[in-house]
């Protein structure tokens, strides 16, 4: 390997690893989508690790310095935003009503520069064709539009019907990969011996042939093979040319 593409390989791998403890260290606390903040901090991480990279001319060490610099802004940023609400309402934002009762609210609309063209969207992304169903819909800081139809318009629950429903939880992961979670068959008060005989009743001899194995609330175990049998297998691409 030439001296030139020597570097750039070293230069990739400090670029990549600098990056990789960032993400580690910002990602905690993440809710959701990324707030406009962030979404500008992270352009310029990554504009700065790709100057890692590629500005050979230059040693990497004052772009990784800056590079830090600026995650810890970006750190000390979201640290605000945690501890104090006007800190977070001026770096993230409020949420904003834009629908109550049925009825646009335009002068909300304007001050959020929203036009009615992406509610629209976003109410039928949720399966909202008809805005007189709608009682709230509120803007939230991230983009994300929230809805409450309207009392009549809510699909009656179990609960609405006096259907009595039994409680349903977490299914255990028993084995992933073909690898047992031995933790999880622990808690269940269950052993390797159970979980063989179970995968033997339903025809697996070894434990490599399994995908997953999930061990439902009801106590009946769902397994998936790494080779499954279909008599007739759906697709839904096209094939080429076609």
């Amino acid at each position: 390997m030439s001296p030139f593409y020597l570097q750039m390989a070293i230069r990739a791998v400090l670029a990549f690893a600098a990056v990789l403890v960032i993400a580690r260290v910002l990602e905690k606390g993440r809710t959701g989508q990324l707030s406009l903040y962030e979404y500008l901090a992270v352009i310029t991480i990554g504009f700065l690790a790709g100057g890692i990279v590629l500005q050979t001319g230059t040693s990497p060490g004052p772009l990784l310095v800056a590079l830090f610099v600026f995650a810890f802004l970006a750190y000390v940023v979201r640290l605000a935003a945690l501890k104090s609400r006007p800190a977070r309402k001026l770096l993230v934002g409020e949420p904003a009503l834009v629908i109550q009762n049925g009825k646009i609210l335009e002068k909300n609309m304007e001050k959020l520069h929203y036009n009615t063209d992406d509610l629209l969207m976003q109410l039928r992304s949720q399966g909202f064709f008809n805005i007189s169903d709608v009682e709230f819909a509120v803007l939230e800081p991230n983009g994300t539009l929230s809805v409450q139809l309207k009392t009549h318009k809510m699909p009656a629950t179990r609960e609405d019907l006096k259907i009595e429903s039994q409680y349903q939880g977490l299914g255990s992961e028993l084995i992933i990969d073909g690898e047992v979670i031995y933790q999880n068959l622990e808690q269940n008060d269950l052993d390797e011996a159970w979980l063989i005989n179970e995968l033997n009743k339903q025809g697996i001899k070894k434990l490599g042939e399994v995908e997953l194995a999930i061990l439902d609330t009801d106590g009946s175990l769902y397994v998936d093979k790494k080779e499954d049998e279909f008599v007739h297998y759906t697709r839904i691409q096209d094939d080429p040319g076609e």
